[in-house]
This record gives C-alpha cells, structure tokens and sequence, in this order.
C-alpha cells in the first residue's frame, strides 16, 4: 500500500476487523537518512521488459526479472534459481569490477589463469555465456577480450542464472548464464560524481549524470565515465580501466519507446602475468614465492577492450501485448605481449630449471545480434494465459594472429625482476592466423499456463541452427519445462526441466574435433517471498547429466593447443540454498551455501572448483546513529584439487586447502547529497591460492586492501 501511494500525500491504516482506512499522511521532515534505508522503504524502482530496475531501492534482492523466459517474474514465479547482485549491494562494498561481484554471487566460483584472465565456475562448470541486456555474447576464455573486466559502472545489477539456459541463448554450457543489466535514464534529473582512493595507489572517479532532455520528459538520456589507475600486489603490475556509457530513451508515442546506446571500455595493463607460478620446485617441494611475485616480462601486456552499439524499440499495445526488437552490435578485442617465467620447475639451490613463454595475440571478436518476440496474454478456457513468441539471428567473427617466439632459460629464477630482451615478432619463430565465423539462428517460444490460481506451468522450446567452418547442426530441439505451485501468500514450490546442447572446438590428439555437448538439467527446490517482495529465499536441488564432456588427456594437439577427449555420463548433482533482502528494517543481507559433486564412472571431474561453498555479505543502518551503516561479510570454500605435473613422479594429485575471506565496511551520510564509504578487503589479510592445472600453476589471492570513497549527489 505504501508503494501504492507514494507520492500521493495519503497514507493506508490498517483497521482492527480487517479493511483499511485512507488519511492524509502528516508531514516529513527533512532527513540526513534517505527514505529508501529507513524502515520497510517505499519501492522507487521501475519495471520494463528485463524487470525491474534496482537503483533507488535500497534493498540487496530484485523485484522482478526476465533472464529465464523474457516472461517478466518476480523471482519466486521462476523455476530456476537465480542470484542476483544489485545496485545497493555493489555501492555498499564498492563492486567495481565483475570479479568482485562474482565473488559475492552464491555458488560461483573463480579461478584465476594470470593478472588479465579468470574464470567463473557454476555447478562444476565455466561459465562462457554471458548476456547484455539479455543479448547474448559468447566468452573464449583463452583469448580473453574484456568480458571478465567490465566494470560495473554502467550496470544497475548483474544476474546469474544457474543450470542450463538454452531457451534464449540456444547453445550453451549447463552451469549458469550472466546478465549484465545496464543502468537506464531517468525522468528526473540526478547526478553522481565519487572518488576513490585505496591501497596500491588505487584511483578512481567516475561521474553518473541523466534526467529529461525537454520539458515533457518525452526524451530521456544518461551518460556515464569513469577512470582508474590502480597498481596491484604483483611487484610492477598496474592497470588502467576508462569506461564511457551513453543512452537515450525517446517516446516515439505514448505506445513506442525507442532507446539508442553505446558503451566503450580500454584495459590498458603494464607487466601482466602470462600464466601463473609453477606449482612444484626440482626436488617436489612447494614452490612458495610471495604475493608480490611477477612472472611478466617488463614488457609484458594483455590490452583489452571493447565497443557496443545498441538499439531496442518497444510497442505496447492496448491489450497489454507487447512487440519488442533488440540490435546489438558489440566488438571484443586484445592486443597481448606476453613474455613469462613459467615453465618448468626451478631449483632451490641455484635457481636454474626455469625458461620462458614468449608470444603475440592481437584479435577481436565482433558481433552482430538481433532479437525480436512479442509477449502478452490471452484467454483459453476461461482462464488468462501469457505468451511469448521470438527469433533471433546472431553472427560471431573472430580473428586473430599469433605469434610466438620461443623461449629462454632463466639464468636465476630467485633472481627474476622482469628483464627480458622483447623478441622481433615479425621474425618469430612460429606465425599464424585465425578466422572463424559462427552462425547462430533460432525461434523459440513459451507459454505460461495459468492452470489454477496457485499452479502455473511454464512450456516452450527453442529450434536452433548452429554453423561454423566445421560444425553445422541444424533443426536442433532444445525444450523446456517448469512448473510452480503456491502452498501459500509466501511458500512455493517449483520444478523445471530443459536440454543441454553446446557445440565445441575442443581437438583430439588426432585434430578431430569434439562432437557437441549434449545432456540434461533438472532442478526442483521451493522459492518463499517476504514483506511484500523485499525478501527472496530459495532451496533447490539440481542433477545435470552430460555427454561428450571434454576432458584434457595431458597431450597435445598437431597445432599444440590441449588435447582433449570426449566422455559420457558425466553426472553432477547437489544443492544450493540462498536469501537476499530485507530481513529487517535497516538490515539487509545476501547468503547463499552451495554443495554439488560431479562424476563419471563413479570418478570426480571438475574437481578444481569446491564441492561446498558458503558466502553471507550484510550492512546495517543503526537508528541511533542516522546515516551510519556497518556492514561485512564473508566466504569460504572447501578444498580443491588438480592432476599436475611434478619433476620426479610425473603426474599427481595437488590439493588446495579450503580457506575463509572476510570484508567490512562502514559508510557515513554526512548530508543528504554526501557519504564517505570505507571498505576492507580480506581483513584478516588470509594467505590463499587457486591452481590451474592446465598449466601446473598457482596464483596467490588479493591481500588485505583498504578503499576509501566519497560520493557527492546533485
């Protein structure tokens, strides 16, 4: 009711026999503390066909979302688990960066490859697609081009649909899909303008300025910069982010609503790593080096960028159908130097036993997409049903040329500072070229059924072609299944259903390449919903079965890339409980635990992500200090473990300990425009590590670091 009649100058009272009463609601007066943080706030949040938008809500769940179906549901009405970090969350422990949202998603996972690359990780398995606004934009890992860089200024919330999301993205891994959501205009002028300092000479600013561009408010726009200069733990690596954003929303009529955009993003790095620290010395020790070790070349670097273009037309029509088409145009693009100490296993007493990687990447993906659906309701046996219709057209053109040079022994490995002499890489020793175009096509729809007041069923399918230079899959059926019934106001419970299909480019021993993934995803669990949406919780159990899994045989392609073969029946099953929102006024929280084991032939796989995660990240706003928050939280993962190479027993088994990360932070509203935030990174500065087997390597993670920043809004 309060949502009801914001703005109205009524209040609702509620009434002892039931009913309510409508008064003219006394007087405000000014407050240090904004409406949003002060008990059960009015929602200013806005819907439109992704969901709704999260900035201004003060709250740390969403209200609605689209990411499954293009259907728009509350969280609760969608038969998949989906977390979600927004906008509040991502101020309150200054989320700059998509890793640092990761690290706050329950369930995901990430294992980091060098300074420039990692890797996200959901239910046991990486998770390359990623969306914008929905469109999908697939992620190549090895030759990384800024989709594990973006920064999150120009994003209102980032969610993560977990299992398989074929439905919409046609191809695809089972684990999870990543929505980028960027920030939208407002009808009201607003403006931010922040600066931040921290450890590691880290800098930023960043300015946020939009509102209405004539007086009607029929056009609407917002542009976004920021900039930051921030060195690392590595002993000479820094790194440069500059990120612009523009859009505009304009009503073409009162029914049409046209929105035009851009985004552009450099990551501009200086003595980047190439692969991490070897795991083992000569004589099958440990190979501790400090945090602060470098294995890059001083002139070592993996430039990354990118380029969007976007359009999207909306037509609502009086039936509450609406007509919406999506172009996007997005290029991904690396400029890679690299030189490295990494191979090999270095010997204690004398350093010796190390050599070089050195080689030469320049290449970009661009990509073109372009999706269309209609989605409204209608009437069948006396009952309201909603239906969602669509196609969508994408073309993905990757090029590259690669360089190497060879390698060098390293005369001291104890020694190593960087200096290396930078090859002539128009006479290296190996040159070569990449050219692939993928095709990708389909129509899919879905139908929720509204088959009683408390059960709704979800049906639809997605047919798909897929077409690169060698892999053409036509006709390809990917259906989809999800049903919800309401115990109650609050409790639901839910299952759902759908197919697995992933072409891959992964080779053979013999250069033959592996025949596409195929499997299933199942998932049952029960969703609940507290005061009024403001408080999301979920239990779910998933079982994934998947065919032609590639696995590494530690040998090599004819090109020398990794040789992989396909196995079948691979299994993974597990759990995943999560809460996010309001538990109480001026307490907000985010928590989520995670278990899943995957196998095959009664074997683990995926074994370099934790079997059981945990992370719970909350922020309180005490009454008797107003404008004070306090806030921290925390994350642990069990033991991993990897099969690497060692000096003297070829191959073995390399376990890393589970291990605890926790941050604070406290933030202080000095006036309404004004807040000071400071934010403390792994507080008890814990000493931890990941490993990447491929390359037999360990990175250290982020020591203690300490932010400070102020926000000024007008």
């Amino acid at each position: 009711m309060a949502a009801i009649l914001a703005g109205s100058g009524l209040q609702a009272v509620g009434q002892d026999g039931g009913g309510w009463v409508l008064r003219v609601a006394p007087p405000q007066a000014p407050a240090v503390v904004p409406a949003a943080a002060a008990g059960l706030p009015a929602l200013t949040a806005t819907a439109n066909q992704l969901g709704e938008v999260t900035e201004g809500s003060g709250n740390y769940t969403p209200g609605a979302i689209a990411t499954a179906t293009r259907l728009v549901l509350k969280p609760r009405e969608t038969p998949q688990t989906v977390s979600v970090v927004t906008r509040q969350e991502m101020e309150d422990f200054g989320l700059t960066t998509i890793d640092e949202v990761m690290a706050h998603t329950p369930g995901i996972s990430i294992v980091t490859y060098d300074s420039e690359r990692t890797e996200y990780f959901a239910r046991g398995f990486a998770i390359q697609n990623f969306q914008y606004d929905g469109i999908p934009m697939r992620r190549d890992s090895g030759y990384s081009a800024g989709n594990t860089l973006s920064d999150m200024a120009i994003y209102d919330r980032v969610e993560v649909l977990k299992g398989a999301t074929g439905l919409l993205t046609g191809s695809g891994e089972p684990g999870a899909t990543i929505n980028l959501i960027r920030k939208k205009p407002t009808r009201d002028f607003q403006g931010q303008a922040s600066v931040g300092v921290g450890s590691w000479n880290d800098l930023r600013g960043q300015v946020d300025v939009g509102g209405a561009v004539d007086e009607a408010g029929r056009v609407r726009a917002r542009a976004v910069a920021a900039y930051q200069h921030k060195e690392s733990q590595l002993d000479g690596h820094e790194r440069r982010t500059a990120v612009l954003y523009g859009i505009v929303e304009a009503d073409l009529t009162p029914s049409t609503l046209l929105t035009v955009g851009a985004d552009f993003q450099n990551n501009d790095p200086k003595r980047s790593t190439w692969g991490g620290i070897p795991i083992y010395a000569a004589d099958g020790s440990f190979n501790d080096r400090p945090r602060s070790f470098n294995n890059g070349a001083d002139w070592s670097h993996w430039d990354q960028y990118t380029r969007t273009v976007f359009a999207t037309v909306e037509h609502f029509f009086a039936d509450d159908w609406v007509l919406k088409a999506q172009f996007n145009h997005q290029i991904n693009g690396y400029d890679a130097e690299l030189g490295s100490a990494g191979s090999g296993f270095p010997d204690p007493v004398d350093g010796s036993g190390i050599s070089t990687w050195e080689g030469k990447y320049v290449g970009k993906t661009v990509a073109d997409a372009v999706d269309v659906y209609a989605s409204g309701p209608f009437q069948l046996l006396g009952r309201r049903h909603e239906l969602v219709l669509g196609g969508s057209l994408t073309k993905r053109r990757w090029t590259n040329r690669g360089y190497w040079a060879g390698s060098n022994e390293v005369p001291d490995y104890d020694a190593w500072d960087g200096r290396l002499p930078e090859p002539d890489w128009d006479n290296a020793s190996w040159k070569g070229r990449n050219r692939e175009t993928t095709r990708e096509n389909g129509l899919y729809g879905a139908v929720r059924w509204n088959l009683r007041d408390d059960l709704k069923l979800i049906s639809g399918a997605r047919v798909l072609n897929y077409e690169t230079s060698d892999i053409d899959e036509s006709g390809v059926v990917v259906p989809y299944l999800g049903a919800v019934y309401d115990l109650d106001q609050r409790f639901s419970v839910y299952a759902s259903g759908t197919t697995i299909f992933m072409p891959q480019s992964a080779q053979t021993e013999a250069g033959k390449t592996l025949d596409p993934q195929e499997g299933r995803n199942l998932e049952a669990g029960v969703k609940a919903e507290f005061f009024g949406g403001r408080l999301n919780a979920s239990a779910a159990v998933f079982h994934l079965k998947q065919d032609n899994y590639a696995q590494e045989t530690g040998g090599l392609t004819p090109s020398g890339g990794t040789a992989y073969r396909a196995i079948d029946g691979v299994t993974t099953k597990g759990y995943e409980l999560e809460l996010s929102g309001q538990v109480a006024p001026n307490w907000q929280l985010h928590a989520g635990y995670s278990h899943k084991v995957s196998r095959q032939d009664g074997l683990k796989v995926s074994t370099l992500t934790p079997e059981n995660q945990f992370s719970l990240y909350s922020s309180w706003k005490p009454a008797a200090v107003p404008g004070l928050t306090l806030g921290g939280g925390a994350r642990w993962q069990d033991k991993t473990w990897g099969v690497v190479s060692h000096p003297t027993l070829g191959t073995v088994r390399h376990e890393v300990d589970g291990y605890w990360v926790a941050d604070a932070m406290v933030s202080y509203q000095f006036s309404p425009r004004l807040t000071g935030r400071l934010n403390v990174t792994n507080l008890f500065d814990k000493k931890y590590y990941t490993i990447f087997s491929v390359y037999s390597t360990y990175s250290w993670g982020q020591a203690r670091a300490v932010a400070l920043n102020l926000d000024y809004r007008f």
